[in-house]
């Protein structure tokens, strides 16, 4: 079998996180919502045997991450049949993949979510924004029956399913302990069977694991210094570095970041820092984010009452009371800074503290000044900067992102000029601290 995962129009709901990246490589529990496709289909990384139909701007970059996909190749399409599925389809626990012996359309809650067809069906009009209107067609072609699942269509459903799918991703592994050197220096309180920890993994003493609440999986190469408490349900990627750091549970950090202060609820995509005191509850974290020293945000309103979050601009009712910020890539924010309920701040920002809140609404490739939203660095100064932070990580900022990034500027630029006439407009200011309650 072949696996085909494909985006749709509605990528752009999941923004500013899929600014920088296909839908399949978002995070949820232990994994990326593209593995868990393939681990419910039954689907290896070996070569050819995966493909992807993303949005254009992202081909360059996404194939220098994961060059043994194959992205946006009608000939691959044609070459036997194969199984297409939205990204942002989460399959059941128990999820049974069909054959390719005929094709057929498997349902979530109405909506197509994968198809099994000919090669005739996907090489020619496959396409990222004609994505709705391929399965529609599919649909009125061949048989269907409900699958069940899930969907993913705002920011804020990868954060508030997160720790069901920690809980879900522990079991399915099956691969659980932790060593007795291991045990030796650290503080174990619950059950030591929810309990996975690499045989790589530095433990330092004076370290506390509480399963009690779920369970908890450290991967390679992880260092948790002294002074760390880290409750479950609980992933920690590798070379991932802990620093007296409190995760209360519900928390998927991704390889290669830097964590101290208090995490809560959170998802981290990936070589992120947040070294410092301060509280993250409720959030996502892109990649190459540094939060300053003492950096917290807000995560429930002091009414309780519902939570709206600014994507692009304009305000989206979550249905939900905690939920904290979501945070793009290369984005920095400066010692002190405050985020307000519901925060959403786009790619490459520069996000400085100014004593009060700070606004929801930050556009991506602009600074926030006085608490304010303005212009932000130059390209080139941004470029600059990124390049120096990817390579102390050992990667490299290339061509490829600097084109990325070029046609991010003019595809958010109306974003910002309705964001900078806003901050200009006192009588336009959507996110004064006194009106937080009215949303």
């Amino acid at each position: 079998m072949r696996l085909c995962l494909a985006e749709d129009i509605a990528a752009a709901q999941l923004e500013p996180l899929t600014l920088t990246r296909p839908v399949h490589e978002l995070w949820l529990g232990c994994s990326t919502l593209g593995a868990k496709i393939a681990r419910a289909f039954g689907i290896g990384e070996g070569p050819q045997r995966r493909g992807a139909v993303i949005r254009g701007h992202l081909k360059a970059v996404q194939s220098r991450r994961d060059p043994h996909v194959v992205l946006n190749d009608p000939d691959w399409l044609a070459r036997g049949p194969l199984v297409v599925v939205n990204s942002r389809w989460v399959p059941p626990a128990r999820f049974e993949a069909p054959g390719l012996a005929a094709p057929c359309v498997g349902f979530c809650e109405g909506e197509p979510a994968f198809a099994v067809v000919a090669p005739d069906d996907a090489a020619s009009t496959l396409t990222s924004h004609g994505m709705g209107a391929w399965f529609d067609r599919m649909a009125e072609r061949h048989p269907g029956s409900d699958v069940g699942g899930e969907w993913i269509r705002r920011p804020w459903d990868l954060v508030a399913r997160n720790a069901a799918h920690i809980e879900r991703d522990f079991e399915v592994a099956g691969r659980r302990g932790v060593t007795n050197r291991q045990l030796a220096t650290l503080a174990l309180v619950g059950p030591s069977d929810r309990l996975r920890i690499h045989e790589t993994a530095r433990i330092d003493p004076y370290t506390v694991f509480d399963t009690t609440n779920g369970p908890i999986v450290v991967e390679p190469n992880v260092w948790v210094q002294p002074f760390t408490r880290v409750e479950g349900p609980c992933y920690i990627g590798a070379e991932t570095q802990l620093f007296r750091a409190n995760i209360r549970g519900a928390v998927s950090i991704g390889s290669n970041c830097r964590i101290g202060g208090e995490v809560e609820a959170s998802i981290i995509q990936g070589y992120s820092n947040k070294y410092h005191e301060g509280f993250l509850g409720h959030a996502y974290i892109g990649e190459w984010v540094n939060l300053g020293a003492i950096t917290s945000n807000s995560d429930l309103r002091n009414d309780y009452g519902e939570v709206c979050v600014p994507l692009q601009g304009d305000p989206v009712p979550t249905g939900q009371a905690k939920v904290g910020c979501f945070v793009g890539d290369h984005t920095r924010t400066g010692m002190g800074s405050m985020l307000n309920t519901g925060t959403a701040i786009g790619v490459m920002c520069n996000v400085l503290p100014a004593g009060l809140l700070l606004p929801k609404h930050v556009p991506s490739f602009t600074a926030v000044l006085y608490g304010r939203v303005g212009p932000g660095f130059s390209l080139d100064q941004m470029f600059e900067t990124a390049k120096i932070v990817m390579s102390r990580r050992g990667k490299t900022f290339g061509e490829a992102e600097e084109q990325l990034y070029r046609g991010l500027y003019e595809q958010t630029r109306l974003e910002r000029e309705r964001a900078f006439q806003r901050s200009h407009d006192r009588r336009a200011d959507f996110w004064p601290v006194a009106q937080a309650g009215r949303m």
